[in-house]
């Protein structure tokens, strides 16, 4: 089934020179409620999860299409270990990289840079792919995500606009998937269940269930339009410039739910991998990775979305099991405030290298699916970091960070000022131009990323 509609988002709320029409006659009450109501009801349809693209019908086919998978460990990496010592193209490897050397020139390793502004340690996490600042303070509402502004503009040329995948995620608390209006977008955790939803064909009773859930979305979108059009008459000029902004969307929305339709009717893709199964226990972390990175290698390969967030969620894993010589003997947080423990610190070399070695899997699984003449990879951005520089002291800055394919020139370490960071987001907007996306701006950039050019 295609993930759950969203609805328009919300006006502005009314002034409050808009209690009286313009001849200064009172709203009655009857009037005053229902406007209310209108008011009330947008911010709950709203919420609805994520977008499914602004665009009325498919774009025509691109020869290339580009995709992102961006991964998010907020327990992030031992500095010393990820971080290259020298910069350009020919650096030594640092001893995690030394795991991705088969690599090497499909990959730019990035030191220097945050997100401006964005501070509170673990909280941070959340703003990976918004970069909205100050996720701690009182108040703070969070801003879109990177994948869900992707999948407004492309998200209508294939099935599903996104996926939201994680790993031990808190649920209700963390996502690296967020809408234009804050709204937290929940992580898909099994991998069995996006399996299912990627390529199991519904049976005709759960398609009709599904078209009569578009039509009863249709319906909704009527009654709260018609309510909208009734309060129109009886407000200020510039409540109506609101309301007009909320018609369009509800315009667009319309639109959506016809190509929603569209897809339910559709054969789903065939794919030769069986159901995974999913380890019951969370201590099984880096069996969920794999699966989870097998499901964004499907995804892209039948081409059914073109934007996916993956967060592992370090900071809510217990003690986890590894195929290693060294035994963990500590849950995962509490391994990161290491204290400069060597014991803590040998298990966290020990977890931070089956990242690298799953990292390096799935860039061989991207490499070996080739279209019309290139690897998957070579369409496909693998942006991989975190929000914590030093998990141990939780610093927000210097973030690890790691972008592989998607048709750069890779196979050097960009390094920039240790002290005074360089934005993350400037990486954000050239990944958005890599993927046609018209944009000049994102979050808090200042431009493009320096440095990293097309191959």
């Amino acid at each position: 089934m295609p993930p759950s509609l969203p609805f328009p988002a919300s006006p502005a709320p009314l002034s409050s020179a808009s209690v009286r029409v313009a001849t200064r006659r009172a709203l009655s009450r009857r009037q005053f409620l229902r406007a209310t109501g209108v008011a009330m009801s947008l911010p709950l349809l709203e919420s609805m999860l994520p977008a499914f693209a602004r665009a009325a019908s498919p774009a025509p086919a691109k020869a290339k299409p580009r995709r992102l998978l961006a991964v998010c460990n907020n327990l992030g990496l031992l500095p010393d270990q990820f971080f290259p010592k020298q910069t350009g193209r020919n650096y030594a490897l640092s001893p995690y990289l030394e795991t991705l050397k088969e690599h090497r020139d499909d990959f730019t390793v990035f030191s220097g840079v945050w997100h401006p502004d964005v501070d509170g340690g673990h909280p941070a996490d959340i703003c990976f792919l918004t970069a909205a600042p100050h996720p701690g303070s009182g108040g703070f509402r969070n801003t879109i995500s990177l994948d869900q502004y992707i999948a407004e503009r492309i998200g209508h040329e294939t099935r599903f606009p996104s996926l939201t995948l994680g790993v031990n995620v808190q649920q209700g608390v963390r996502s690296l998937s967020w809408t234009g209006s804050g709204v937290l977008i929940p992580c898909e955790e099994k991998a069995a269940d996006v399996f299912k939803r990627l390529f199991v064909q519904g049976s005709p009773a759960e398609i009709e269930a599904q078209l009569r859930k578009l039509a009863q979305g249709r319906s909704i979108l009527d009654a709260v339009g018609s309510q909208a059009r009734d309060l129109q008459r009886s407000v200020g000029s510039r409540d109506r410039d609101r309301l007009d902004q909320y018609f369009t969307s509800v315009r667009e929305l319309e639109q959506r739910l016809q190509l929603a339709k569209e897809w339910e009717t559709r054969p789903k893709p065939r794919v030769t991998a069986p159901v995974p199964l999913d380890p019951e226990s969370p201590k099984a972390y880096m069996d969920k990775v794999k699966l989870m990175y097998d499901m964004a290698r499907l995804a892209f390969e039948t081409d059914s979305t073109r934007s996916i967030s993956l967060l592992l969620d370090s900071v809510n894993s217990p003690t986890i099991d590894l195929d290693h010589e060294v035994k963990i003997t500590d849950g995962y947080h509490n391994l990161s405030h290491h204290g400069r423990s060597e014991a803590k610190i040998a298990q966290l070399k020990a977890i931070d290298q089956w990242h690298m070695r799953l990292l390096a899997g799935l860039f061989n699984d991207l490499k070996a699916v080739r279209e019309d003449g290139e690897s998957l990879l070579d369409r496909t951005m693998v942006l991989y970091g975190s929000n914590l520089g030093n998990a141990n002291t939780h610093v927000t800055t210097n973030l690890p960070t790691l972008l592989a394919g998607g048709g750069f020139r890779h196979g050097q370490h960009l390094g920039f000022d240790s002290v005074h960071n360089y934005p993350l987001p400037n990486l954000f907007v050239s990944m958005l131009q890599r993927l046609g996306i018209e944009a000049d701006k994102f979050a808090t950039s200042t431009g493009t990323m320096r440095g990293l050019e097309l191959a």
